[in-house]
């Protein structure tokens, strides 16, 4: 379900081709259009992404709740989804990493964000990474 805050960032990322100011500025981030595991709808969660090669990571966080986030569950239920970078919209896929590769890349995240090394220490689950691949246009 979208809230204010969400919503709020969401139309800042559409008016500045991107960009947004507050807590996520300079971040990246990628408007996140997954389908309701139960519901069916569309959803639009900002992300903050790490870029590898042509892929976008995002990890499935959630501010070190012990749950979670629901655009994760959505991912798993319904794995293609869309995705919105800068001014560019384009299908994506997602693909769930684990282990070295995994690891790798959370590690990277928190070099670029160091709050995600305290998400991780907040909670006792392994905070899910996910790779979105661009599908063919």
């Amino acid at each position: 379900m979208p809230n204010d805050f969400n919503q709020q960032v969401i139309a800042e990322f559409r008016a500045n081709e991107g960009r947004v100011g507050g807590m996520f500025e300079g971040s990246p981030l990628v408007l996140l259009t997954t389908t309701g595991a139960r519901s069916g709808k569309p959803t639009t969660t900002p992300v903050m992404y790490l870029k590898d090669d042509d892929r976008i990571v995002v990890i499935a966080s959630n501010g070190g709740a012990d749950h979670h986030p629901a655009w994760y569950h959505n991912l798993r239920a319904n794995p293609e989804a869309t995705a919105e970078v800068g001014t560019e919209t384009f299908g994506v896929k997602a693909e769930f990493v684990d282990g070295e590769e995994r690891d790798r890349l959370y590690a990277r995240m928190v070099e670029q964000a160091a709050g995600f090394a305290e998400y991780e220490a907040k909670t006792s689950r392994r905070i899910p990474v996910v790779v979105l691949e661009r599908l063919p246009a």
